[in-house]
C-alpha cells in the first residue's frame, strides 16, 4: 500500500489523477438501492393482484372479464386474515378522509375501531374480488363473508 495517502486497490499504486470520486460512488450506490427498491415493490404489487377491494359503485365497470357465477363460487366463505386486514385498513382511511359513517360512532374518534365495528356488525359497503389461477375472478360482499375473530 502507498505510504503517500493515495488508494490502493490491491491491484498496485493509484496516482492522485485516478482516484475514484467519493461522491461519485455513494451516487451510484444510492441509485442502484433505489432502483432494487423499486424492482421489490413492483413484485410485491404484482403479488397483491390476487385480491381487490371495489366499492360497489367500481364494480359496474369492471364486469367485463371472466366473472364466476356467484351459484358456482369455489372460494372458501370466510373471509381470510389479509381480506380483513385490506378491508379494515381501506375502510379506516376512507372514514379518516370524513367518508359517511354506517354505524354511530358513540363516542368513538379512531377511524380504525369505528371500521372495525362496522365490519363486525356487516355494514361495509365493499366487495371482494378474488382472482383465481385460471384467469377468472370471484366477487364476494364483505357482508357475505363469514368472520372468525
Amino acid at each position: 500500500m502507498a505510504d503517500d495517502g493515495d488508494y490502493d486497490d490491491g491491484g498496485g499504486d493509484v496516482g492522485m489523477d485516478d482516484e475514484i470520486d467519493e461522491d461519485e460512488y455513494i451516487e451510484e450506490d444510492q441509485d442502484n438501492d433505489e432502483d432494487q427498491r423499486t424492482q421489490s415493490n413492483q413484485q410485491q404489487l404484482q403479488g397483491d393482484d390476487r385480491m381487490e377491494i371495489l366499492n360497489e359503485d367500481d364494480l359496474a365497470a369492471t364486469q367485463s372479464g371472466m366473472r364466476t357465477d356467484p351459484s358456482k363460487r369455489i372460494t372458501t366463505p370466510y373471509m381470510t386474515k389479509y381480506e380483513r386486514a385490506r378491508v379494515l385498513g381501506t375502510r379506516a382511511l376512507q372514514i379518516a378522509m370524513c367518508a359517511p359513517l354506517m354505524v354511530e360512532p358513540d363516542g368513538e374518534t379512531d377511524p380504525l375501531q369505528i371500521a372495525m365495528r362496522e365490519l363486525k356488525e356487516k355494514k361495509i359497503p365493499m366487495i371482494i374480488r378474488r382472482y383465481l389461477p385460471d384467469g377468472s375472478f370471484e366477487d364476494w360482499s364483505v357482508d357475505e363473508l363469514i368472520l372468525t375473530d
